[in-house]
């Protein structure tokens, strides 16, 4: 018997209410856009709204789904970026830090290997020459025991690094193993670093992925231009906490031994002399949010991690009333004189700076100091007029085969192919759905993956509706003959579908960019496509069949 039970009749009419609810906005994009950044800088000022901000949060109700597609790089316009990370940086930050822990191993044999001194030497390596040089073995001996495991799928059994003698000099270099296994942190390090980086300032979906060794591609839309996006992402933001020896305004006077001269970001022609060493440095920060002093000025809260914090406590408590220079990107931004102990590990960073810009200093020292220089290969500032050329004409070959799939079901099977038509109208509204609710990137690529779901939609109903055609030649009633149709043309409609959902789902998880794109239009559209063409467009079937209870049927 054709009927189906109310509850089915509810829960497809549910779901498609709720999918095109959730594809309204994108009808509204500007207006929805415009209120979704007011809201969320309302809520990153702790609630506190401007007159400005109040009306633009106003011109969405709150009660409605605010959920967008996110428009990809070549429909928004954006910035294109491709930048080499400098690994070979991180080989001479590795040396250096080898440096003390090889010092202090061999002035412990200096007795037996004499004097020991640091000799220059090419950055991914460390040379030590020492006074005995009949004792070498015996230095090389007590150096390769610093050496440890790597801690690595490729590297295991191998040490960090390789040992050896030349002439009278210790020669310390990383071992081929290691060198491989720091490439890959270090990359990874900076994707990281990155995309915490792009992400804080409220861009969408960012494009941030490796080629090759040590390459970085970095697409962000909605982005004004490649300087802008290489200014955030340039920035090395190396924050420290060190002790202040005085001041000078002689830029080139000499610090003396263990001090470093570096200019004031707050006072142009200012210098300060600090010492060379480090109490806290700004790996030990936990978080950092713009804020402002007791003076309303705008500043940084920070906080240190435990470890941080103890140190951070105990230097403030044994230097009361001393300056302390808080250094970033070699730079002093602040001095403060010590008050009082500060126990809890946390402070606050003041300067001479604008709201945006403690904002930015916020966000560049929540993600981190970038493990080595990157080198930007080539830039491209995509400009929006080029996106809205690339909707337009996806909206053309979108208009163009929705128009001719109409009209040729419309054609082919008069009252039926309206009913497939109407289907698909709300299967492309689905889709849009679930795209915004997912919150997934539309590129050109993906309006090609939807003009394709509109013709894989309308093949389903072709399948439904030539089977019901033959089973109306058996002489069977059309009540029947549309229950078999649909019954008999199921499994075809299956096949055919889940194996396109399957080379979907291996482009998303295999390809990148524009082809991941491409296959989560295609995914979604095949689960709506299913759905509108086999339960949809039956439940319409069934109401008119109900309310018109038709003797014949012509499809």
């Amino acid at each position: 018997m054709l009927q189906i039970d109310l509850w089915k009749r509810v829960l497809i009419w549910a779901l498609v209410l709720c999918g095109l609810a959730l594809a309204m906005p994108n009808l509204f994009y500007s207006r929805v856009e415009t209120h979704n950044d007011a809201v969320k800088a309302i809520a990153a000022s702790g609630g506190v709204a401007s007159p400005d901000q109040t009306a633009e949060a106003a011109e969405w109700p709150s009660f409605l789904p605010s959920g967008l597609v996110n428009l990809g790089l070549d429909l928004r316009g954006g910035a294109h970026l491709l930048a080499e990370v400098q690994v070979s940086d991180v080989y001479a930050d590795r040396m250096d830090g080898l440096w003390p822990e090889v010092r202090d191993t061999l002035r412990a044999e200096r007795a037996t290997i004499g004097t020991i001194r640091r000799v220059d030497s090419a950055p991914d390596e460390l040379r030590v020459q020492v006074g005995e040089p009949a004792q070498i073995a015996q230095a090389v001996a007590l150096v390769r025991d610093l050496a440890r495991p790597i801690v690595s799928l490729t590297g295991v059994g191998a040490s960090d690094i390789d040992v050896s003698a030349e002439g009278a000099d210790v020669v310390v270099r990383l071992s081929e193993a290691e060198k491989q296994a720091t490439d890959t942190r270090t990359m990874q390090q900076s994707l990281e670093i990155i995309r915490r980086r792009v992400d804080e300032v409220g861009t969408r979906e960012p494009t941030i992925q490796r080629q090759g060794e040590d390459r970085v591609l970095i697409q962000v839309p909605g982005i004004g231009s490649a300087d802008e996006l290489k200014e955030l992402i340039g920035t090395t933001a190396r924050l420290t906490f060190q002790p202040v020896v005085g001041r000078t305004t002689d830029g080139s006077a000499d610090p003396g031994a263990r001090n470093l001269l570096l200019p004031s970001l707050d006072n142009p022609g200012e210098y300060y002399i600090i010492e060379d060493r480090t109490v806290v440095s700004g790996e030990e920060l936990t978080d950092a949010q713009p804020a402002f002093d007791q003076n309303g000025r705008p500043a940084v809260n920070f906080r240190f991690n435990p470890a941080g914090a103890r140190k951070f406590g105990t230097y403030t408590a044994e230097n009361i009333g001393s300056p302390f220079a808080i250094v970033l990107d070699s730079e002093v931004i602040s001095a403060p004189v010590i008050q009082s102990h500060i126990a809890g590990g946390s402070g606050i960073i003041t300067g001479n700076f604008d709201v945006e810009e403690s904002t930015q200093l916020a966000v560049l020292l929540r993600a981190g100091a970038l493990p080595a220089k990157m080198t930007f290969l080539e830039e491209r500032t995509i400009g929006p007029e080029l996106g809205a050329d690339s909707i337009a004409a996806g909206k053309i070959a979108c208009i163009v085969a929705f128009s001719a799939v109409l009209i040729f079901m419309a054609l082919s099977y008069g009252f039926f192919g309206m009913v497939a038509n109407l289907a698909l109208i709300i299967n492309v509204g689905l889709i849009f759905g679930l795209l915004s609710l997912i919150g997934a990137t539309l590129t050109l690529p993906g309006i090609a993956g939807i003009v394709l779901t509109i013709g894989m939609a309308v093949d389903a109903n072709v399948l439904v509706y030539e089977r019901i055609r033959e089973e109306l030649k058996t002489s069977k009633g059309p009540a029947r003959a549309i229950e078999l149709g649909y019954e008999r043309a199921l499994s075809a409609i299956l096949d055919a579908n889940v194996t396109t959902f399957i080379i979907a789902t291996i482009l998303f998880i295999m390809g990148s960019g524009p082809v991941r794109g491409f296959a989560v239009t295609l995914a979604l559209g095949i689960l709506t496509s299913v759905f509108t063409s086999i339960y949809l467009t039956r439940l319409f079937i069934v109401m008119w069949f109900e309310r018109r209870r038709p003797k014949t049927i012509e499809v």
